[in-house]
């Protein structure tokens, strides 16, 4: 019981999120086709913000040019590993060793790699044919996400990839995870030099505006510095060339995200799959240099998209249909009736998908036709999940390995010992939900407590919490480790004794006032995204006036943020050098949640919640 409840934690702030960034986005399009903005300065903002920058949308030649090797000198005495074309197993083996000792490879090299595969992905349909005749088996891997561990576990039980020993790896391959660079890179090296034996589909996280806020992009920032805008460039054009699907032996279906009620596999092999450089911005619309057109979009146009949103985004249900995936906010549910539909239509006897994580590394549902398979140990916390890898081996059921990656100088865990430990941490993550909410939530204990008794009905708690937090969750059960209670009444303030929102940054305290500082926390992750799809050279920096706008734009449009006076006067707070420049990453990580019971260490901050998958 205890570890499902915190499942449900994990699960639920882990989609909400996701739903935001596509929320967030399905709103940018909706005020560029509609034109809702009669404000010019919103209309740029909107299109700077959705804007194909010009190496991405250019011709081969150009982003060829912009993100060339010969751009990026190297000097061959520097530290990390060397290779050089061809590759062969040897320094396939080279880069395994740097990366686990924790070696960065070269510009130049990620460059050189990237475009090699990216010739050899140009090359490949949309749905890779996959065959056993030759091995006599082939082995799925699921959601990696960057998780380098995971991989050598993999490799290690299982073998480095080979034509004798092939690998489909089924996307999210990057994002969360501190080594999504690393992971992704060995996979390419062993696509080149087994390109019969290794096979890529793309999942969501293969997106760059999911990479906007779940990591990949600091990633690349944090280890390339002034080289980032290049290979960032680069790594979204590859990502579009990625195939979206595989078929084992004619029978076996593998995608990322799953089906819904109009997968067709004959339009998909005819879709021009590197157009979708952003499956939840399409180019459908394509602001550029600061102005925006809105092309016709025919229903031929929109059923080729949902192919891919579709089976990318989308998640089985125990429900019989195909609705909206409201969860996540992208793709559908598809229920046991479409599942047998559309495999009847293709003549499949097995479905094999990823994207969700599961506590065994696996799951088996819609009467075990839909195999779900997730590599990633550890998602949400240390001990919280196990991974799993699939072989597949004609005229057999499908063989599930099961792992859990341990630091070896842990002292292994019992189970009870994990389990209090995963629900610790989830707990956690819903505080911080919590505080950051702090306002909200008070405005309506106090609407329901009229004579300011600081008691409400549980009932009435139950309600309001899962009304503000938009997390439904089993608050009867959790309200014990979340709030204090007398006579059956919840004592709704004492949620907020332990810690309180802090702003880090040398502001005056009108300007850091626990109103600014909930608004500006509850909406970081908002405003992060938005930061980062303005910043085009990836440099940390956005201009006074673009963080006014953002502040004004979001507040306009999503509800109040601040009023103007706040937003100048904040913004002004934090140029401390006067030019008119503000480093936004200093900026967000300056509000924080804070233990202020802790003698020790003041600043002893709850952990940072989990994104989504």
């Amino acid at each position: 019981m205890r570890q499902r409840t915190a499942w449900k934690i994990y699960q639920n702030i882990e989609y909400a999120g996701e739903q935001n960034q596509v929320k967030l986005y399905n709103f940018f399009l909706d005020l560029m086709q509609a034109t809702i903005s009669k404000d010019p300065r919103d209309t740029l903002l909107v299109a700077r913000a959705l804007q194909r920058t010009a190496s991405v949308a250019a011709e081969d030649e150009e982003l060829e040019a912009f993100t060339s090797p010969h751009m990026v000198s190297i000097d061959l005495s520097s530290k990390g590993p060397h290779i050089l074309l061809p590759l062969d197993k040897s320094q396939f083996e080279t880069l395994i060793d740097s990366f686990q000792k924790g070696e960065i490879l070269h510009a130049h090299y990620v460059l050189l790699i990237l475009h090699e595969v990216r010739k050899l992905l140009k090359q490949l349909p949309n749905i890779n044919i996959v065959s056993t005749s030759r091995a006599n088996v082939v082995t799925v891997v699921g959601d990696l996400h960057g998780n380098l561990s995971d991989l050598m576990v993999i490799f290690h039980k299982n073998g480095i990839p080979s034509n004798d020993n092939p690998y489909i790896y089924n996307g999210d391959i990057v994002d969360r995870g501190s080594y999504s660079i690393e992971v992704f890179i060995l996979i390419c090296v062993s696509l080149l030099l087994y390109p019969n034996g290794v096979f890529i589909n793309r999942g969501n996280h293969e997106d760059h505006v999911m990479n906007l806020r779940y990591g990949f992009m600091k990633e690349v920032i944090s280890k390339y510095k002034s080289q980032a805008t290049r290979i960032l460039r680069l790594f979204e054009n590859v990502f579009s060339w990625l195939p979206l699907a595989s078929v084992i032996d004619e029978k076996i279906f593998v995608t990322h995200g799953g089906i819904s009620d109009i997968t067709d596999l004959n339009i998909i092999k005819k879709i021009k799959r590197h157009k979708y450089v952003s499956v939840l911005s399409p180019s459908f619309i394509v602001p550029y240099e600061d102005e925006y057109h809105i092309d016709g979009i025919s229903k031929e146009i929109l059923l080729e998209w949902r192919q891919v949103l579709d089976i990318l985004w989308s998640d089985p249900h125990a429900k019989n249909g195909c609705e909206p995936n409201l969860y996540r906010g992208g793709g559908c549910y598809f229920g046991q009736d479409i599942t047998e539909m559309i495999m009847k239509k293709h003549k499949w006897s097995l479905i094999i998908r990823s994207h969700e994580c599961k506590r065994e590394g696996f799951d088996y549902c819609h009467n075990d036709k839909v195999l779900t398979i997730f590599s990633a140990s550890n998602y949400y916390s240390s001990g919280s999940n196990k991974g799993a890898y699939v072989k597949i081996i004609p005229n057999i059921p499908p063989i599930i390995i099961q792992f859990m990656v341990t630091k070896t100088r842990m002292k292994p865990m019992t189970m009870w010992e994990r389990v209090s430990r995963v629900e610790e941490h989830a707990l956690r993550n819903l505080i911080e939900k919590f505080h950051a909410n702090e306002g909200l939530l008070m405005k309506k204990f106090l609407q329901h407590d009229p004579n300011g008794t600081g008691k409400i009905s549980l009932n009435e708690w139950c309600d309001i919490v899962t009304n503000v937090l938009s997390l439904r969750l089993p608050w009867r059960t959790l309200r014990s480790r979340l709030v204090e209670e007398d006579d059956t009444k919840i004592i709704y303030e004492s949620t907020f004794k332990s810690y309180e929102l802090q702003c880090l940054l040398n502001v005056t305290k009108p300007q850091s006032s626990p109103t600014v500082c909930q608004t500006i926390y509850r909406n970081k992750e908002l405003l992060e995204t938005v930061f980062r799809a303005i910043d085009k050279d990836n440099s940390g920096f956005i201009s006074l006036e673009e963080f006014k706008d953002v502040c004004t734009f979001l507040g306009r449009h999503k509800g109040s943020l601040f009023n103007d006076k706040q937003i100048i006067d904040l913004a002004t707070s934090i140029d401390l050098d006067k030019n008119g420049i503000i480093d936004f990453n200093e900026f967000l990580e300056a509000f924080r949640i804070v233990d202020i019971n802790s003698s020790t260490n003041r600043l002893n901050m709850i952990a940072t919640p989990l994104d989504p998958l």
